[in-house]
């Protein structure tokens, strides 16, 4: 079909120079690419070649949440599908991505679908990049399970009303809160998202029932998230 003669001709052309990270977060510091350096590049490649790209939603969720300073964001994820079309014989090839992204008025639906889209052509137009977003770039250290204790008679037990703690270990146990709080640090992708966990009412009511210790290593994964953020991992 003339779709996957098409893709691979505009991932031929784009496989010479890619597209670099021309722009700076001004928060973080750190180097990205935006939307708008994908469509000027891309664009005349995909005239050339005659390839449509054609967007469809799938569905679209959106939730509000809360700043460092209290003020409303609202954090959007759609699901798109894209038609990667072929002018020639209108044989084409779906690519479905997810997009998220947060915003403090009505565009996080908009910065999503540029996302969902950014990603969909650079994965698959095979586009270089500068630095590194792999998983495999990154190593977590997990701490070793702690020595088990004697066998109990099997109680039933209430369910947690806090989500950070882990069933498998006692209500309240600080080893399993801050597990929980670093990995959710570590997930984060942007500063935005990293304020929105900071700021969420579980966040601050499991971090507030630590003690100093442990409070100690939240605060130093906080720091080296944001690290990571500003240096685009």
């Amino acid at each position: 079909m003339n779709v996957y003669q098409a893709i691979a001709a505009v991932m031929a052309e784009l496989s010479k120079e890619g597209i670099s990270k021309d722009r700076k977060n001004q928060q973080q510091g750190y180097a990205f690419r935006g939307i708008d350096d994908m469509y000027n590049a891309l664009s005349p490649i995909l005239a050339k070649n005659g390839l449509c790209v054609l967007p469809r939603v799938l569905a679209r969720e959106t939730i509000e949440r809360q700043n460092k300073n209290g003020g409303a964001l609202f954090y959007t994820t759609v699901e798109v599908e894209f038609d990667f079309v072929s002018a020639e014989d209108g044989s084409k090839h779906t690519v479905k991505t997810f997009g998220e992204a947060m915003d403090s008025g009505d565009k996080s639906t908009n910065k999503a679908m540029s996302a969902a889209y950014k990603y969909a052509v650079m994965q698959a137009f095979a586009i270089p990049t500068e630095g590194d977003n792999d998983a495999d770039a990154q190593t977590h250290e997990v701490a070793p399970k702690a020595t088990q204790k004697p066998v109990q008679p099997k109680q039933e037990k209430p369910k947690a009303d806090n989500p950070f703690e882990d069933p498998a270990k006692p209500a309240g146990d600080p080893d399993a809160v801050v597990d929980d709080l670093c990995e959710r640090i570590r997930v984060c992708r942007t500063g935005d998202d990293l304020d929105a966990l900071r700021s969420a009412p579980e966040f601050l009511t499991a971090f507030k029932s630590l003690p100093p210790s442990h409070k100690a290593m939240i605060r130093e994964a906080g720091k080296a998230r944001e690290q990571g953020i500003a240096a685009g991992n």
